[in-house]
């Protein structure tokens, strides 16, 4: 397994649906300085058979894992899968000793979450959870401005991140982990938690659910609010039904800051904030964001250095998202389990990569209608 700070990190990238084939894959040539893509792992034999060829790299099944986690071909791997096959993937790379850099949600439940970052302790491996926006500027930029008091004291964090999803996209399948929560909501969490720096002590949340048959299985929406100590109120909706929206909005003593969008991997991210009787704009120009949590990644086990986002940090996040499925079906307010991140995202983390050229996806469709 290569440590060496003189080698790249070979990453296999285990699951080659939508963003992986249109945001993950491309992102390796824009972090080629200290990684490289060595493998790819699909069931689906012409995604084999055509990002093999295309990417120049080997191409394993499913059922092969096993086999390229312990071929010493491979120093990390990259899992794109859906939810709830994050934990058999990560702990099956952990026995290996393969590092892992696994997407958000680190898993669909907090026993899988927990398992992962224990397998990986115990390997002495890796774990990196799949906040992009931990290295995106104007995220990272907000973050500054809140803690030098630019809106004073930050008392409320407000947020609506919705889309309308296509009819039968594994995000809607509640036996892959799938609904608006897990997929998109995970980021208002995520948010609230590094905008205000600080735990949510309490939840209660409501789900709803009208006639749409594309949500049989899993909420249309969700509507969430966390109470976190100083008198601070996070509150926050996600939804499958609804026309794409991704902002963000923290009020303070003296004033407001305002992301819009705040959360888009693919184009601009625009910043306002509105203090005493000032407002100043910002735009955050795209950027390759995927590449930058390679490049950092990579940089951690070069180094032997712990990441952030830590699998421990989206292990918290998942304890939320747990809490919150409770507090829908009981209709009660729900304690969370106290829980402190290892570290926060600082400023120091940004890194600018330009965007790479989209290729046209190999039966993986996008899965958003607008």
């Amino acid at each position: 397994m290569s440590s060496s700070k003189h080698q790249k990190i070979r990453f296999a990238v285990v699951g080659l649906g939508h963003f992986a084939q249109t945001a993950i894959l491309p992102a390796f040539a824009n972090a080629s300085e200290n990684s490289t893509l060595s493998a790819l792992v699909t069931g689906d034999v012409e995604k084999a058979a055509t990002l093999g060829s295309r990417h120049n790299v080997p191409v394993y099944r499913y059922e092969d894992f096993d086999r390229l986690v312990e071929s010493h071909d491979i120093d990390a791997v990259y899992i794109a899968l859906p939810n709830s096959q994050h934990r058999e993937y990560t702990e099956r790379a952990a026995r290996a000793g393969i590092h892992v850099l696994c997407e958000k949600p680190l898993a669909h439940t907090a026993e899988d979450a927990e398992a992962m970052v224990r397998a990986c302790e115990e390997a002495d491996v890796r774990l990196m959870t799949g906040y992009r926006l931990h290295f995106e500027e104007g995220n990272l930029q907000a973050i500054d401005a809140i803690r030098s008091g630019r809106i004073g004291d930050a008392k409320l964090f407000s947020s609506t991140h919705t889309m309308q999803i296509e009819p039968d996209n594994f995000r809607v399948d509640r036996s892959l982990g799938g609904g608006p929560l897990e997929d998109i909501g995970i980021y208002c969490i995520n948010a609230a938690r590094y905008l205000f720096g600080a735990e949510p002590e309490d939840v209660i949340a409501f789900e709803a659910r009208g006639n749409d048959p594309r949500f049989d299985e899993v909420p249309e929406s969700v509507s969430v609010m966390m109470r976190f100590s100083g008198g601070r109120l996070a509150s926050f909706v996600c939804g499958f039904g609804e026309s794409k929206v991704s902002e963000y909005r923290v009020v303070g003593t003296d004033g407001m800051l305002i992301m819009d969008p705040a959360y888009t991997w693919h184009g601009d991210i625009h910043q306002t904030i509105v203090a005493g009787n000032g407002l100043k704009e910002f735009v955050f120009e795209h950027r390759d964001q995927v590449a930058a949590e390679i490049l950092y990644f990579a940089h951690c086990i070069q180094n032997g250095e712990e990441p952030e986002p830590s699998g421990r940090e989206g292990l918290i996040d998942v304890r939320i998202m747990e809490a919150i499925r409770i507090s829908c079906s009981s209709r009660r307010v729900v304690r969370i389990e106290p829980s402190r991140a290892d570290s926060q995202p600082v400023a120091s983390q940004s890194i600018e990569r330009r965007p790479p050229v989209q290729p046209k996806p190999v039966n993986a469709e996008s899965p958003s209608k607008s």
